[in-house]
């Protein structure tokens, strides 16, 4: 088992690489059952989310996967390279148990991170590419960040990206209950965002989804009228808050839309939030004179707020994780014994039955009991020390001293 980590997040790439390298949720099993069919991949999971793509392996080639990400995307391996993280081993144990305990992510302590590693394991589950090695690490990890999570204060005082969202529209309007919001897309991110607004009573709220059933699904649920992507160029214009967050592709907002909107309203400021990766906003849109665009690395510096309090607690959730390290290391050790533990006790098994056999036949031929039992006990061990007899015996020179020391040790010999 060769268990390797990689990928790049919030703190080694900027959003326009991040954005290159993102997994449309629809297409992660695609590309872990691509992924597993590269020669010495046996493993692999993918987690992708606006501030981070990770993949998790068994590999005995790591750079074979390396390659695939660069190529996946079709994009040449020196505009990635410098970007990524390698992480063999405990380092990569470590480090899932970071991220699941939310010690790794821009808002430190924040809880979403472990559902969507989770999701992500619930993806490579379906499309069959976990095995034994990473359903261990992923079971150990969330057992480990639940540990923190209850043993530690690391989620202590957490604002959430949707949180900061609202902070950021308070700063900018009197009041948020005399705007009319518009949300883009209706998953988990958008959810989040659409209760901390509702709290504020705004004057209306829409959502706009591709589908018009899961919107309307949303809607419901928090007092708002539901519409297609379709009539964006429509609603838009009598929106002063828009937050989006979907799994496009493609920007959604360009630059030329958003121009006729603040046009029809008359150079009304709107406030825009993107929250998706890769961006559904074009970044030219930030340069016009009457939108305030913010996007998940702008969010930084407000939801590191009461980070204060939750960094007391990084030192002991550091200490917790360590030790389950060292845990989960142990296991995997002992797991990669295990075959040579089996051909050894497969070869013994075969010499006992041998020397039954042997000593059946000659109880058969009338042969006395108590002689069958010596000459069966003689031969048994004398099958079993002759490795180790030989080994010593046939040893160069060089290898004499760590053979005896060897032997010596194992099978408990004292002068």
């Amino acid at each position: 088992m060769h268990l390797f980590a990689f990928g790049l997040n919030h703190q080694t790439a900027p959003l326009s690489v991040r954005e290159r390298v993102a997994f449309p949720a629809e297409g992660v099993a695609l590309a872990l059952r691509d992924l597993i069919a590269r020669p010495r991949v046996s493993e692999a999971a993918i987690v992708s989310t606006c501030n981070r793509t990770e993949i998790y392996c068994n590999t005995q080639d790591p750079g074979v996967v390396v390659d695939w990400l660069a190529g996946y995307h079709a994009l040449p391996i020196g505009k990635v390279e410098p970007y990524l993280y390698r992480l063999p081993e405990s380092e990569a144990v470590r480090h899932a148990f970071r991220v699941a305990s939310g010690l790794d992510s821009m808002v430190l302590g924040e809880a979403q991170i472990l559902g969507q590693m989770k999701d992500a394991v619930r993806v490579a589950e379906q499309a069959g590419t976990m095995g034994q090695l990473l359903n261990t690490l992923f079971q150990r990890t969330f057992s480990v960040a639940k540990e923190v999570r209850t043993r530690t204060e690391i989620g202590a005082n957490s604002v959430s990206m949707a949180a900061a969202s609202v902070r950021l529209a308070e700063r900018l309007f009197p009041s948020v209950s005399q705007t009319n919001v518009l949300f883009i897309g209706a998953g988990e991110m958008i959810e989040l965002c659409a209760t901390y607004f509702a709290a504020q009573h705004p004057k209306s709220m829409t959502v706009a989804n591709r589908t018009l059933e899961r919107g309307e699904a949303l809607a419901s649920r928090i007092g708002a009228k539901a519409v297609l992507l379709s009539e964006l160029p429509a609603v838009l214009p009598g929106h002063d808050i828009v937050v989006t967050s979907t799994a496009s592709t493609l920007p959604i907002l360009g630059k030329g839309m958003v121009e006729r909107a603040i046009k029809q309203r008359k150079h009304k400021p709107i406030f825009m939030v993107d929250l998706a990766v890769p961006r559904d906003v074009e970044p030219e849109v930030g340069d016009m004179n009457d939108v305030y665009l913010y996007t998940v690395d702008d969010l930084a510096g407000v939801v590191q707020e009461g980070r204060e309090r939750r960094q007391l607690a990084v030192s002991e959730a550091e200490t917790i994780i360590e030790s389950k390290v060292g845990e989960f290391m142990t296991w995997l050790n002992t797991r990669e014994v295990v075959p040579v533990i089996r051909a050894l006790r497969d070869k013994a098994e075969r010499l006992r039955r041998l020397e039954v056999e042997r000593a059946l036949k000659l109880l058969e031929k009338g042969e006395d009991p108590c002689m069958v039992l010596e000459s069966l006990s003689q031969g048994l061990t004398n099958k079993l020390i002759h490795p180790p007899t030989q080994a010593l015996s046939k040893a160069a020179a060089n290898e004499r001293e760590d053979t005896l020391a060897l032997i010596t040790r194992i099978y408990g010999v004292h002068d």
